[in-house]
């Protein structure tokens, strides 16, 4: 067998009886196998017995740079804050397992995204936590939100960007959208799917167009990514009309019964109406929120007993209902919601309905299952995102002095959550 004269993190060409690769060496736990890490982005492991000859390619070491390290800066450039949160958009390979692990100082961020100082100045890097999105609450929001209030208020700095994994990324979106008021710069949250180190990473361009983003003439709450499976451009999505749709796809996130805001390309290119930047405003913070709200998923023969268990420890739901927003009602022979609706909703609890088709709109007009439920006082959301239902309803339930005008308030427009009918002809 070949003598191997290299250790973890040396970049080696290895000769195999029919090709030879370059490839990163990573840390294995199996001792006749060599892990490494293709230029691509995949890892392979490689039996000893296989390989002919292995050489280190010279200078290619890595090694985890010991200097001190400070933000470039170039004059004429605008200033930007972000805010890293986790998330494989916050995170480099690990060449001892193979896997990710997070970016942990402004110092690893600002090594792995170096072009973003080509086109701005970073003048604020924060990592409040590091967090995979599936673990995030709203304390996490409520921190976010804090964070992003702090750097608006600067007045070097154009626009905030926060780094965020993709799984719950819209909710958070839709948390911002709500506790941040008066907003006068942007807000933008972008994402990647595929980490740093693959060849096919979405990190850069969404990083760079979140970039773009930051420093337009919008003072929204949005979210930034692929608009396709190509590295042709980016969307910017209205932080209360997006939705994940694939679970690995780079162009994951799509704007739902609403257009994007704008391209992003080598310039930004406004594709509907937006509020604009207006620098003279003071974002205020409104973080009033309670958890005791849930999303439930209406299906076939569900037995409305369920309401009986939430009415018990929460103060309001958000059903996931069919179509035009029905569950089974006074024509039902057997499991009729309306005698539990109208027990629970008379003594305070709050209803909210939602559609399951994503796309349209729920309306108790057209069917008398939708009358009945609308007569029982269920709340019928338009055309709101489930997701985002969930969010306002908990951040409407916070505000003690709302409890009375709980329909009027989660019916008024605060931050897109609703679009305008559409008009044919």
């Amino acid at each position: 067998m070949v003598e191997l004269n290299f250790s973890h993190g040396d970049e080696v060409r290895f000769r195999l009886a029919k090709e030879e690769l370059d490839a990163v060496v990573l840390e294995s736990s199996e001792k006749d196998i060599v892990l490494v890490k293709l230029s691509s982005g995949y890892n392979i492991g490689i039996p000893k017995e296989n390989i002919l000859f292995a050489r280190k390619i010279p200078r290619k070491r890595i090694v985890e740079e010991k200097k001190e390290f400070a933000l470039p800066k170039k004059e004429g450039l605008g200033s930007i804050g972000i805010i890293a949160t986790g998330g494989t958009i916050a995170s480099r390979l690990d060449y001892k397992t193979g896997g990710v692990k997070p970016l942990s100082s402004i110092e690893d961020f600002a090594k792995n995204y170096p072009e973003i100082f080509e086109i701005a100045n970073v003048k604020k890097i924060e990592i409040p936590f590091l967090v995979l999105s599936e673990s995030m609450s709203y304390e996490h929001w409520i921190k976010i939100a804090e964070k992003v209030k702090e750097m608006l208020d600067d007045n070097d700095i154009k626009g905030v960007i926060v780094t965020h994994g993709t799984d719950t990324l819209h909710y958070t979106a839709a948390a911002l959208s709500f506790f941040l008021r008066n907003l006068g710069k942007p807000v933008v949250l972008t994402y990647s799917q595929r980490s740093i180190d693959r060849a096919s990473s979405d990190a850069h361009l969404n990083l760079l167009s979140a970039v773009k983003m930051a420093l337009s003439d919008c003072a929204e709450v949005m979210i930034v990514g692929h608009a396709n499976s190509s590295d042709d451009y980016c969307y910017a999505l209205r932080g209360t009309k997006a939705k994940k749709m694939h679970s690995s796809r780079r162009d994951a996130f799509k704007s739902i019964n609403a257009e994007p805001i704008a391209k992003i390309s080598e310039n930004v290119e406004f594709i509907s109406s937006y509020n604009k930047r207006d620098n003279s405003k003071r974002a205020e913070l409104d973080t009033n929120f309670t958890d005791k709200v849930a999303l439930i998923k209406y299906y076939p023969g569900q037995n409305p007993e369920v309401l009986d268990y939430y009415a018990l420890k929460y103060k309001g739901i958000v059903v996931e209902a069919t179509g035009l927003g029905h569950v089974a009602a006074s024509d039902s022979l057997y499991n009729n919601w309306i005698p539990v609706l109208k027990k629970h909703i008379r003594n305070g609890f709050v209803v909210c309905m939602t559609s399951q088709t994503i796309y349209g709109r729920v309306d108790p007009f057209v069917y008398s299952n939708g009358r009945d439920l609308q007569e029982a006082g269920v709340i019928f959301l338009e055309d709101m995102l489930s997701e985002t239902a969930l969010v306002k309803l908990g951040w409407v339930l916070g505000h003690y002095g709302w409890k009375k005008n709980v329909k009027e308030k989660m019916l008024e427009n605060f931050a897109g959550e609703i679009s305008e009918r559409l008009v044919l002809g």
